[in-house]
């Protein structure tokens, strides 16, 4: 399959046919995914859709890009892959940029009903600003929290590209969290929630960003939980840290590790009579403000 995209060469814009298996070369055989990534980190969001999706020319829109929630995820991302919202002041130092603004009223469509009350198209719209590409980078599904009970939860990275007031782009980084709730046959995201990364807090203010210090501080000296640590077990991103507990229990707490090298603890589980690991939500600040109580 092919895909009609906007390359720019030479200071002048060209619209190639490319083959769509994730590369993207332009006609003399230059690979042109390079000059979106610094990271080697593979992009997810590869997915290509026909044009007359983003052209205004097909009214209808396809419900099978909500079918499952990890399609409705990537499918999300990768239309707003190419979708530029450039912000006043600030540029890139090029002329036009991937499909603009078009894809943002396809996108907004991924999300249920209840969360656009919530959320209206131009406040969506903002959210974007100054944001000229999207790569996802990160997509895992973790336990669901408290506050959104019956929805899907998903931890998600993302790679942009944004302009500045120098008229030169960087890349910035942000990890979040998104929720899937089924809306009749269709899967759709209920919430969304951005942080975004900063590279000088880890190495000028410590323990907090580094699983294994996290692990010793808040379970070890605050709640005076652990026994035994054992090594960390690293499996790309995720880290999983056990330790023996000091009431005689096992316990597991995972991190994921962000582009940035920060630590993020994304779940904790104890091992229950069955030797099964169980979800578990232990918040250590408890144990810090009853330390300091006493």
């Amino acid at each position: 399959m092919k895909k009609n995209i906007k390359i720019v060469m030479g200071g002048k814009l060209y619209r190639q046919l490319i083959e769509t298996d994730g590369s993207k070369t332009t006609g003399n055989g230059i690979d042109a995914e390079k000059y979106f990534r610094p990271s080697n980190l593979p992009v997810i969001n590869n997915r290509s859709f026909e044009s007359d999706l983003f052209d205004g020319t097909n009214d209808t829109f396809p419900d099978d890009l909500l079918k499952t929630p990890d399609d409705t995820i990537i499918n999300y991302f990768s239309i707003l892959r190419e979708a530029a919202n450039p912000q006043k002041g600030k540029g890139a130092g090029c002329g036009s940029l991937g499909n603009a603004q078009a894809p943002y009223p396809i996108a907004y469509k991924f999300l249920t009903s209840e969360y656009q009350k919530r959320l209206s198209y131009n406040r969506y719209l903002k959210s974007f600003e100054n944001i000229l590409h999207i790569n996802l980078i990160k997509l895992k599904r973790i336990p669901t929290d408290e506050k959104h009970p019956d929805n899907m939860k998903y931890f998600v990275e993302i790679e942009t590209i944004e302009g500045s007031e120098k008229d030169v782009a960087y890349f910035a980084y942000y990890y979040g969290y998104l929720y899937i709730l089924k809306e009749g046959n269709k899967y759709k995201i209920s919430d969304l929630q951005f942080h975004g990364e900063n590279y000088l807090c880890a190495p000028y203010h410590g323990w907090n960003y580094i699983a294994e210090e996290v692990v010793d501080v808040e379970y070890g000296d605050w709640c005076k939980l652990i026994k035994e640590r054992y090594p960390t077990y690293q499996d790309g991103f995720i880290k999983r840290i056990h330790f023996k507990g000091t009431d005689g229990h096992d316990y597991l707490i995972e991190f994921f590790q962000l582009t940035n090298d920060n630590d993020i603890e994304i779940a904790q589980y104890k091992k229950n009579a069955n030797e099964k690991w169980e979800l578990i939500r232990l918040d250590p600040k408890n144990c810090l403000e009853k330390n300091n109580k006493n």
